[in-house]
């Protein structure tokens, strides 16, 4: 007979242990009762939520963990649970994997690579382990790591010689653009030079600017793939091993496009971050622009048309066919919508500023007004009707400052934020792949701010294809000035759009969350001062 391991890709809060730990137990339960299991595997953290922050520097918060992992060991018997959690010992803090059978823990692993770069922190708050784990369940002999265990090849090594026969590595890692390759080829060089199978299971949900994407799945011992669950979904899997306790071929589920990728983790970012945080729908404003009309098709598909408001905030420099296009798409997408043109707002700042500004031309001041006005508008809808306000901005224009603090800034939640501008069209474009409900004209027309006579972005901007990629070298990929410069690009252009970058660090530290989708978005990710000397001029500070 086959032994039965279920893969529990498990989506949880951080912070709600007792909610956390009631799942835990109703889904080993299923994997006992349902699908025959003899051992369920959870992922890294599981109890208390990945990443928990300093959270983990409350002691009532380690109470909470123990108590409920005391209670996941009375109810849970018959099958074996492999879970992840912080633990105390010594004075100390782990990052830990343990297995439950029947009532108590009978094996325990510590974490022993903690990751403190990009948006990990464990060095603030765990101890590093350094002895390796093996268990057996249902006669194999398996080694336990956790998540950045299987990126370095010592961990590994230690668990060959303590007598594997079976990886298992319990995750939190995140989605980014092109990680779930890279994840796939490291854990095939960690099975090839060990030459054991490796089951790799992941979180999956959204936290803040963070979404774990899934894709758990299962190599064997020469690196290739024998199954994988559905990304950004989750799923209670079945993987079989043989006599031998090798594991058995299964479903191989498909690696999306990057287009898909990137926007389910938009929907499962949004989705989370509004219901986890309490708030019952949105709202946003609906310009007939690019941006915002991307931001709505994420928030319907995130959670539904009966849960998004939209509001149409026309000037004086409001194209008819801005007006047009935004009211098509919230007819096709059922949302509730209403007019309220700023106009009046927009008379009223500018008769109190009269004496103020008495002699001195109009300028972006003028602009910045406008945009307030709408500001001021969709915070008093959000605060009366408790929907939470999404921005619509993008990574291009948070990089170089195109954005008004209090303005198109204000809102709690930034989709787009981690989006570059020209992801922004081809996501557009994947949305409507099998039927329109962005206007094809919000597609092709020139972008603009509308806050002055006859703007385009272009007038302040590069074309988004060369910004955009000057923006990936220089805040991506950390290049130089002169480094860009030599690959080709404008020397004035590219001086200028990197000290656009550097001097409004300010504006994107008073920006709300937004998912994270590539390599280095900003936030957490990205740790710039905002008072700075370091301003490059031509390679020079």
């Amino acid at each position: 007979m086959p032994t039965v391991f279920a893969l529990a890709q498990f989506n949880c809060t951080v912070g709600d242990i007792k909610g956390n730990a009631h799942k835990i137990v109703e889904w080993a339960l299923r994997a006992k009762d349902g699908l025959g299991a003899e051992a369920v595997v959870f992922p890294e953290l599981c109890i208390c939520g990945y990443p928990p922050e300093d959270l983990l520097l409350r002691p009532e918060f380690l109470d909470d963990v123990e108590r409920a992992l005391d209670g996941i060991c009375q109810q849970v018997r018959g099958i074996d649970v492999i879970l992840g959690y912080p633990r105390r010992k010594a004075g100390r803090l782990y990052n830990a994997a343990g297995v439950i059978r029947n009532g108590a823990i009978v094996a325990e692993y510590f974490k022993a690579e903690l990751p403190n770069y990009s948006v990990f922190d464990e060095k603030r708050y765990f101890s590093p382990g350094d002895q390796a784990c093996v268990v057996e369940i249902a006669g194999i002999p398996v080694g336990l790591s956790v998540c950045e265990d299987i990126w370095y090849a010592e961990p590994a090594r230690r668990t060959v010689a303590a007598g594997a026969q079976l990886i298992l590595n319990l995750n939190a890692s995140p989605y980014q653009a092109g990680k779930g390759r890279e994840r796939e080829q490291v854990v095939a060089q960690r099975a090839r030079e060990t030459g054991l199978p490796v089951v790799y299971v992941n979180l999956v949900g959204g936290q803040d600017e963070l979404v774990f994407d899934g894709g758990s799945f299962c190599m064997d011992a020469g690196g290739s793939m024998l199954q994988r669950s559905r990304f950004f979904d989750e799923t209670l899997d079945v993987l079989l091993l043989d006599d031998d306790g090798v594991p058995q071929e299964a479903e191989v589920a498909q690696c999306p496009s990057e287009e898909k990728m990137v926007y389910e983790a938009l929907v499962l970012g949004v989705r989370d971050y509004v219901r986890k945080a309490g708030f019952q729908g949105v709202v946003l404003g609906l310009s007939g622009g690019i941006d915002s009309a991307l931001t709505l098709a994420v928030a319907v598909d995130a959670l539904g048309a009966e849960q998004v408001e939209v509001v149409l905030m026309p000037s004086r420099y409001t194209a008819d066919m801005s007006n047009e296009d935004a009211l098509e798409q919230a007819r096709r997408m059922g949302v509730k919508h209403s007019i309220i043109p700023i106009e009046p707002a927009f008379q009223a700042f500018l008769a109190m500023l009269r004496e103020e500004f008495s002699g001195q031309p109009m300028d972006v001041t003028e602009e910045n007004i406008q945009a307030r006005c709408r500001g001021i508008i969709l915070m008093a809808i959000s605060n009366k009707s408790g929907r939470m306000l999404l921005t619509t901005g993008n990574k291009s224009e948070m990089s170089v400052g195109y954005a008004t603090l209090y303005g198109d800034m204000a809102g709690g939640f930034a989709p787009l934020k981690d989006v570059f501008k020209t992801l922004v069209y081809r996501l557009a474009r994947w949305r409507n792949r099998n039927g329109e409900v962005i206007p094809e004209r919000v597609i092709v027309r020139p972008p603009s701010a509308e806050l002055r006579p006859d703007q385009q972005d272009t007038d302040s901007l590069p074309p988004y294809d060369v910004l955009d990629e000057i923006l990936r070298r220089y805040v991506e990929e950390d290049q130089g000035v002169q480094e860009i410069i030599s690959a080709g690009f404008d020397p004035a252009t590219v001086q200028r759009i990197t000290r656009m970058v550097d001097i409004n660090e300010y504006k994107r530290r008073q920006a709300p969350p937004g998912v994270k989708v590539t390599r280095r978005a900003y936030g957490r990710d990205r740790r710039y001062p905002i008072v700075n000397g370091y301003i490059t001029y031509g390679g020079k500070s």
